[in-house]
């Protein structure tokens, strides 16, 4: 990241750099909201319903109370995928989570492959440069885009901390250098327990895992396979 860009993209997001050039002590949290949205209807088997999606002020407790240090300053950005024709429902979700002292990143979706990962490097780049960043929480299963990256974050002295569903985040339990945190083990993070069987936490005597489809189901489907 140029210092330009530092330069340029600091301001814009309500964040001014320090007037003596120092660059103060930063725990920055990033949300990707497009990839936990879809892995969590996944790891559920089902659209996430207003009962089963995390709860922002929770996590914002939590993060906060992690702090590095009491001083230290604490800054949480959610980044979001906007479809035009969903605009006006996502409003009411974007206002609340600024409510709960999030800032929201919303790049409007006019493809099917349009993305914010990397809107979301770019942010944690310029944090980097800007401030003393201590501590980094993101909130993705997404290994394909940020593995190396975070690693090379945590080789320069960051504690990284990845924070999604055991099902899909692989990369950073297998990491040595990241720290892993199942979603629903942030205090508060969800009203009930989600319905899912994590293989990572299963009781010593073992439980029944329910199949998702009917056996007659699977059956025609690979019957009309074979045409």
């Amino acid at each position: 990241m140029t210092e330009s860009l530092v330069e340029e993209t600091g301001p814009a997001d309500g964040y001014e750099l320090p007037a003596d050039g120092g660059r103060r002590p930063l725990d920055l949290l990033v949300w990707d909201a497009p990839n936990i949205d879809m892995t969590l209807a996944n790891v559920i088997g089902a659209r996430p319903t207003a009962a089963s999606r995390p709860r922002f002020d929770a996590i914002a407790a939590w993060f906060v109370e992690g702090a590095s240090e009491p001083q230290t300053e604490v800054e949480a950005a959610v980044f979001a995928n906007v479809p035009p024709q969903h605009a006006a429902s996502l409003q009411r979700w974007v206002e609340a989570l600024r409510s709960f002292g999030y800032g929201v990143f919303a790049r409007p979706k006019l493809q099917p492959d349009d993305d914010i990962d990397q809107s979301m490097l770019d942010h944690i780049s310029v944090r980097a440069h800007s401030h003393q960043l201590r501590r980094l929480v993101v909130f993705s299963g997404d290994g394909r885009n940020f593995a190396e990256p975070l690693e090379d974050l945590a080789r320069s002295g960051t504690e990284v901390v990845v924070v999604a569903f055991s099902e899909v985040a692989g990369y950073a339990i297998s990491s040595e250098l990241l720290r892993f945190i199942d979603i629903e083990d942030v205090p508060g993070a969800f009203a009930a327990p989600l319905d899912r069987v994590r293989l990572d936490a299963l009781p010593v005597d073992g439980a029944w895992l329910k199949p998702t489809k009917s056996l007659r189901d699977a059956a025609s489907a690979f019957t009309a396979r074979r045409g």
